[in-house]
Protein backbone atom coordinates (compact mmCIF):
# COMPACT_ATOMS: atom_id res chain seq x y z
CA UNK A 1 0.00 0.00 0.00
CA UNK A 2 1.24 3.30 -1.02
CA UNK A 3 0.80 6.18 1.75
CA UNK A 4 0.92 10.07 0.73
CA UNK A 5 1.75 11.80 4.12
CA UNK A 6 1.02 15.49 4.89
CA UNK A 7 2.77 17.49 7.45
CA UNK A 8 2.03 21.45 7.99
CA UNK A 9 1.41 21.55 11.68
CA UNK A 10 3.88 24.69 12.51
CA UNK A 11 6.24 25.87 10.09
CA UNK A 12 7.64 22.78 8.12
CA UNK A 13 6.06 22.06 4.52
CA UNK A 14 6.63 18.11 4.29
CA UNK A 15 5.06 15.77 1.69
CA UNK A 16 6.40 11.67 2.48
CA UNK A 17 5.59 8.57 -0.04
CA UNK A 18 5.56 5.58 1.88
CA UNK A 19 5.04 1.76 1.30
CA UNK A 20 3.63 -0.44 3.53
CA UNK A 21 5.91 -3.12 2.40
CA UNK A 22 9.33 -0.90 1.33
CA UNK A 23 9.13 1.71 3.63
CA UNK A 24 10.04 5.29 2.72
CA UNK A 25 10.03 6.10 -0.87
CA UNK A 26 10.70 10.03 -0.60
CA UNK A 27 10.16 12.51 2.60
CA UNK A 28 10.42 16.00 1.66
CA UNK A 29 10.98 18.87 3.77
CA UNK A 30 10.86 22.39 3.32
CA UNK A 31 11.65 24.67 6.41
CA UNK A 32 10.98 28.14 7.15
CA UNK A 33 13.57 29.54 8.45
CA UNK A 34 14.79 32.53 6.63
CA UNK A 35 11.33 33.89 6.87
CA UNK A 36 10.89 33.46 10.63
CA UNK A 37 14.26 34.24 12.20
CA UNK A 38 14.41 37.92 12.27
CA UNK A 39 11.66 37.81 14.69
CA UNK A 40 13.13 34.99 16.80
CA UNK A 41 10.26 32.88 16.48
CA UNK A 42 7.52 31.15 14.14
CA UNK A 43 4.77 34.27 13.07
CA UNK A 44 1.45 31.65 12.63
CA UNK A 45 0.19 34.55 9.75
CA UNK A 46 3.17 34.26 7.99
CA UNK A 47 3.59 30.70 8.41
CA UNK A 48 0.31 29.78 7.14
CA UNK A 49 0.98 31.93 4.23
CA UNK A 50 4.31 30.06 3.34
CA UNK A 51 2.57 26.56 3.84
CA UNK A 52 -0.02 27.54 0.68
CA UNK A 53 2.87 28.74 -1.24
CA UNK A 54 4.40 25.60 -1.14
CA UNK A 55 2.27 22.71 -0.71
CA UNK A 56 1.66 21.92 -4.15
CA UNK A 57 5.20 22.33 -4.82
CA UNK A 58 6.33 19.75 -2.09
CA UNK A 59 3.68 16.93 -3.00
CA UNK A 60 4.91 17.16 -6.27
CA UNK A 61 8.45 16.56 -5.80
CA UNK A 62 7.77 14.07 -2.93
CA UNK A 63 6.40 11.94 -6.03
CA UNK A 64 8.77 12.69 -7.98
CA UNK A 65 11.14 11.38 -5.72
CA UNK A 66 9.38 8.63 -5.04
CA UNK A 67 8.85 7.67 -8.70
CA UNK A 68 4.84 7.41 -8.26
CA UNK A 69 2.07 9.39 -9.66
CA UNK A 70 -1.11 10.31 -7.57
CA UNK A 71 -2.68 7.35 -9.19
CA UNK A 72 -1.05 5.07 -7.34
CA UNK A 73 -1.54 6.44 -3.98
CA UNK A 74 -3.50 3.81 -2.15
CA UNK A 75 -3.72 5.80 1.27
CA UNK A 76 -3.66 10.00 2.50
CA UNK A 77 -2.77 11.29 6.03
CA UNK A 78 -2.46 14.07 7.00
CA UNK A 79 -1.48 16.37 10.24
CA UNK A 80 -4.99 17.40 11.82
CA UNK A 81 -4.06 19.02 15.05
CA UNK A 82 -2.29 20.00 17.13
CA UNK A 83 -0.52 23.03 15.90
CA UNK A 84 -0.93 26.50 14.59
CA UNK A 85 -4.18 26.19 12.88
CA UNK A 86 -3.52 28.28 10.00
CA UNK A 87 -0.78 26.32 9.47
CA UNK A 88 -3.03 22.82 9.98
CA UNK A 89 -5.55 23.96 7.54
CA UNK A 90 -3.36 24.22 4.40
CA UNK A 91 -2.67 20.34 5.00
CA UNK A 92 -5.47 19.44 6.11
CA UNK A 93 -7.74 20.83 3.39
CA UNK A 94 -4.80 19.83 0.21
CA UNK A 95 -5.42 15.94 2.07
CA UNK A 96 -8.87 16.31 1.69
CA UNK A 97 -9.13 17.73 -2.03
CA UNK A 98 -6.66 15.06 -3.04
CA UNK A 99 -8.84 12.05 -1.42
CA UNK A 100 -11.71 13.82 -3.13
CA UNK A 101 -9.94 13.81 -6.49
CA UNK A 102 -8.29 10.03 -6.09
CA UNK A 103 -11.91 9.04 -4.60
CA UNK A 104 -8.77 7.64 -2.05
CA UNK A 105 -9.28 7.40 1.79
CA UNK A 106 -7.96 10.34 4.16
CA UNK A 107 -7.06 9.76 7.75
CA UNK A 108 -6.65 12.38 9.98
CA UNK A 109 -2.81 11.91 11.99
CA UNK A 110 -2.63 13.83 15.67
CA UNK A 111 1.08 14.92 15.27
CA UNK A 112 1.84 13.80 18.47
CA UNK A 113 1.08 10.22 17.62
CA UNK A 114 3.72 10.78 14.78
CA UNK A 115 6.71 11.52 16.87
CA UNK A 116 5.93 8.71 18.67
CA UNK A 117 5.78 6.61 15.79
CA UNK A 118 8.55 8.09 14.00
CA UNK A 119 11.29 5.39 15.50
CA UNK A 120 9.19 2.73 13.57
CA UNK A 121 10.86 4.48 10.34
CA UNK A 122 14.16 3.28 10.80
CA UNK A 123 13.84 0.07 13.85
CA UNK A 124 11.40 -1.95 15.74
CA UNK A 125 11.16 -1.18 19.21
CA UNK A 126 9.18 -3.46 21.17
CA UNK A 127 5.94 -2.77 23.22
CA UNK A 128 5.85 -0.97 25.74
CA UNK A 129 8.03 1.25 26.31
CA UNK A 130 8.66 5.01 27.71
CA UNK A 131 8.08 7.64 24.88
CA UNK A 132 9.71 11.14 25.68
CA UNK A 133 8.13 13.89 23.40
CA UNK A 134 10.65 17.19 23.58
CA UNK A 135 9.93 19.76 21.29
CA UNK A 136 9.24 23.22 20.29
CA UNK A 137 5.47 22.59 21.40
CA UNK A 138 5.48 20.15 23.48
CA UNK A 139 7.44 17.91 26.16
CA UNK A 140 5.28 15.00 27.33
CA UNK A 141 5.94 11.32 28.64
CA UNK A 142 4.11 8.38 27.44
CA UNK A 143 3.82 5.02 28.04
CA UNK A 144 3.54 3.52 24.58
CA UNK A 145 1.53 0.25 24.92
CA UNK A 146 0.54 -0.92 21.04
CA UNK A 147 0.42 1.09 17.94
CA UNK A 148 -3.22 3.54 19.27
CA UNK A 149 -2.48 2.96 22.61
CA UNK A 150 -0.80 5.44 24.62
CA UNK A 151 -0.96 6.58 28.75
CA UNK A 152 0.07 9.85 29.52
CA UNK A 153 2.63 10.25 32.27
CA UNK A 154 3.23 13.72 32.43
CA UNK A 155 3.61 17.00 30.51
CA UNK A 156 5.02 20.23 30.58
CA UNK A 157 3.36 22.69 32.96
CA UNK A 158 4.28 25.73 31.08
CA UNK A 159 7.06 26.24 28.52
CA UNK A 160 8.54 22.83 26.26
CA UNK A 161 11.99 22.42 26.51
CA UNK A 162 12.50 23.28 22.71
CA UNK A 163 9.83 26.85 23.23
CA UNK A 164 13.10 27.85 26.66
CA UNK A 165 16.02 26.88 23.95
CA UNK A 166 14.29 29.08 21.63
CA UNK A 167 13.19 31.96 24.13
CA UNK A 168 17.16 31.71 25.98
CA UNK A 169 18.47 31.67 22.24
CA UNK A 170 16.65 35.07 21.80
CA UNK A 171 17.75 36.26 25.03
CA UNK A 172 21.79 35.30 23.90
CA UNK A 173 21.31 37.55 20.77
CA UNK A 174 21.92 33.91 18.59
CA UNK A 175 20.20 33.01 15.29
CA UNK A 176 16.75 30.77 15.11
CA UNK A 177 15.94 28.16 15.49
CA UNK A 178 17.64 28.66 18.90
CA UNK A 179 18.19 24.50 19.72
CA UNK A 180 20.53 24.18 16.93
CA UNK A 181 22.20 27.80 17.73
CA UNK A 182 21.94 26.76 21.82
CA UNK A 183 23.69 23.58 21.14
CA UNK A 184 26.83 24.96 18.52
CA UNK A 185 27.10 27.72 21.09
CA UNK A 186 27.72 25.70 24.11
CA UNK A 187 30.17 23.41 22.30
CA UNK A 188 32.80 25.64 23.51
CA UNK A 189 31.68 26.40 26.83
CA UNK A 190 32.33 24.98 30.29
CA UNK A 191 28.74 23.92 31.31
CA UNK A 192 29.81 23.30 35.04
CA UNK A 193 30.76 27.27 36.28
CA UNK A 194 26.88 28.44 36.32
CA UNK A 195 24.76 26.84 38.88
CA UNK A 196 21.42 27.09 37.43
CA UNK A 197 18.38 25.13 38.96
CA UNK A 198 16.89 21.94 37.40
CA UNK A 199 13.30 22.63 37.82
CA UNK A 200 11.37 19.60 39.16
CA UNK A 201 8.36 20.55 40.67
CA UNK A 202 7.39 17.58 42.48
CA UNK A 203 9.70 14.48 42.21
CA UNK A 204 6.68 12.44 42.65
CA UNK A 205 5.10 14.06 39.66
CA UNK A 206 6.58 13.37 35.78
CA UNK A 207 5.30 17.09 34.96
CA UNK A 208 8.14 19.52 33.88
CA UNK A 209 8.49 23.10 34.37
CA UNK A 210 10.88 25.45 32.24
CA UNK A 211 9.90 29.04 32.73
CA UNK A 212 12.07 29.13 35.86
CA UNK A 213 14.58 27.93 34.44
CA UNK A 214 14.35 30.55 31.62
CA UNK A 215 13.56 33.03 34.15
CA UNK A 216 17.00 32.37 35.72
CA UNK A 217 18.91 32.83 32.51
CA UNK A 218 17.48 36.17 32.36
CA UNK A 219 17.65 37.04 36.10
CA UNK A 220 21.74 35.87 35.02
CA UNK A 221 21.88 37.96 31.86
CA UNK A 222 20.53 41.45 33.76
CA UNK A 223 23.14 40.62 36.77
CA UNK A 224 25.67 39.93 34.63
CA UNK A 225 25.03 43.51 32.03
CA UNK A 226 24.78 45.45 35.44
CA UNK A 227 28.46 44.24 36.46
CA UNK A 228 27.04 42.38 39.62
CA UNK A 229 28.51 39.57 38.77
CA UNK A 230 31.26 37.89 36.90
CA UNK A 231 30.68 37.89 33.22
CA UNK A 232 30.87 34.78 32.06
CA UNK A 233 30.79 34.56 28.10
CA UNK A 234 27.95 33.42 26.22
CA UNK A 235 29.35 29.77 25.29
CA UNK A 236 29.54 29.23 28.95
CA UNK A 237 25.90 30.23 29.53
CA UNK A 238 24.53 28.43 26.58
CA UNK A 239 26.04 25.58 28.14
CA UNK A 240 25.14 26.03 31.44
CA UNK A 241 21.56 25.91 30.58
CA UNK A 242 21.56 23.29 27.31
CA UNK A 243 23.18 20.91 30.50
CA UNK A 244 20.24 21.88 33.56
CA UNK A 245 17.42 21.05 30.49
CA UNK A 246 19.17 17.62 29.85
CA UNK A 247 19.61 17.27 33.05
CA UNK A 248 16.13 17.74 34.09
CA UNK A 249 14.57 15.59 30.69
CA UNK A 250 16.96 12.79 31.47
CA UNK A 251 16.06 12.43 34.84
CA UNK A 252 12.33 12.42 34.87
CA UNK A 253 12.23 9.66 32.06
CA UNK A 254 14.32 7.04 34.07
CA UNK A 255 12.51 7.74 36.90
CA UNK A 256 9.05 6.97 34.83
CA UNK A 257 11.07 4.32 32.96
CA UNK A 258 12.10 2.75 36.72
CA UNK A 259 8.85 3.35 38.37
CA UNK A 260 6.88 1.87 35.56
CA UNK A 261 9.53 -1.40 35.02
CA UNK A 262 10.04 -0.88 31.66
CA UNK A 263 13.65 -0.91 30.28
CA UNK A 264 13.30 1.03 26.52
CA UNK A 265 13.12 4.86 26.27
CA UNK A 266 12.71 6.51 22.81
CA UNK A 267 12.80 10.03 22.46
CA UNK A 268 11.57 11.86 19.88
CA UNK A 269 10.82 15.59 19.17
CA UNK A 270 13.14 18.25 17.30
CA UNK A 271 15.09 18.80 20.76
CA UNK A 272 15.82 15.00 20.17
CA UNK A 273 18.63 15.87 17.65
CA UNK A 274 20.49 17.72 20.80
CA UNK A 275 23.93 15.44 21.13
CA UNK A 276 24.02 16.84 24.81
CA UNK A 277 20.57 14.98 25.54
CA UNK A 278 21.32 11.89 23.12
CA UNK A 279 24.72 11.58 25.05
CA UNK A 280 23.61 11.69 28.35
CA UNK A 281 20.39 9.75 27.76
CA UNK A 282 21.86 6.81 26.63
CA UNK A 283 24.68 6.71 29.02
CA UNK A 284 22.45 7.08 32.21
CA UNK A 285 20.17 4.85 30.74
CA UNK A 286 22.79 2.34 29.67
CA UNK A 287 24.47 2.38 33.95
CA UNK A 288 20.65 1.72 34.66
CA UNK A 289 20.08 -1.18 32.22
CA UNK A 290 17.84 0.70 30.28
CA UNK A 291 18.02 1.03 26.46
CA UNK A 292 17.19 4.67 24.93
CA UNK A 293 16.59 4.87 21.01
CA UNK A 294 16.56 8.09 18.85
CA UNK A 295 14.91 8.55 15.23
CA UNK A 296 17.28 10.25 12.75
CA UNK A 297 17.64 13.60 12.89
CA UNK A 298 15.16 13.84 10.27
CA UNK A 299 12.93 11.88 11.94
CA UNK A 300 13.12 13.94 15.02
CA UNK A 301 11.68 16.97 13.11
CA UNK A 302 8.43 17.82 11.91
CA UNK A 303 8.12 15.49 8.40
CA UNK A 304 5.51 13.99 6.92
CA UNK A 305 6.79 9.77 6.92
CA UNK A 306 5.97 9.95 10.44
CA UNK A 307 2.61 11.64 9.60
CA UNK A 308 2.36 8.56 6.74
CA UNK A 309 3.27 5.98 9.16
CA UNK A 310 0.82 6.95 11.58
CA UNK A 311 -1.62 7.13 9.67
CA UNK A 312 -0.99 3.61 7.61
CA UNK A 313 -1.52 2.17 11.53
CA UNK A 314 -4.46 4.41 12.12
CA UNK A 315 -6.05 3.06 9.16
CA UNK A 316 -5.02 -0.88 9.49
CA UNK A 317 -6.92 -0.75 12.83
CA UNK A 318 -9.98 0.87 11.59
CA UNK A 319 -10.57 1.21 7.34
CA UNK A 320 -13.57 3.03 8.00
CA UNK A 321 -11.95 6.43 9.60
CA UNK A 322 -10.76 7.08 5.85
CA UNK A 323 -13.83 7.38 4.50
CA UNK A 324 -15.26 10.25 6.94
CA UNK A 325 -12.97 12.84 5.40
CA UNK A 326 -15.48 15.45 5.10
CA UNK A 327 -15.83 15.68 8.61
CA UNK A 328 -12.05 16.09 8.96
CA UNK A 329 -11.09 19.61 10.26
CA UNK A 330 -8.08 21.00 11.98
CA UNK A 331 -8.14 21.39 15.98
CA UNK A 332 -5.38 23.31 17.07
CA UNK A 333 -5.46 21.72 20.58
CA UNK A 334 -6.33 17.87 19.62
CA UNK A 335 -5.94 15.65 22.47
CA UNK A 336 -4.02 12.74 21.72
CA UNK A 337 -5.73 10.91 24.36
CA UNK A 338 -9.72 11.52 24.71
CA UNK A 339 -11.23 11.70 28.05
Amino acid sequence: MLVLGIETSCDDTSAAIIDSEEGILANVIANQNSVHAKYGGVVPELAGRCHIENIHEIINKALLKAKVSLENIDLLATTQGPGLVGSLLVGVNAGKGLAFALDKPLIGVNHLEGHLLAIFLQETVSFPFLALIVSGGHTDLYIVKDFGNYELLGRTRDDAAGESFDKVAKMLGLGYPGGPEIEKTAMTGNPTVIKFPRPMPNKKSMDFSFSGLKTAVRTHLEKRSSGKIDKFSFADIAACFQDAVTDVLVSKAMLAAQDNNLDRVVVTGGVAANSDLRLKMTKVGKEKGISAHFPKPVFCTDNAAMIALAGLKKYQRNPDLGNNYFELDAVANLPLIEH
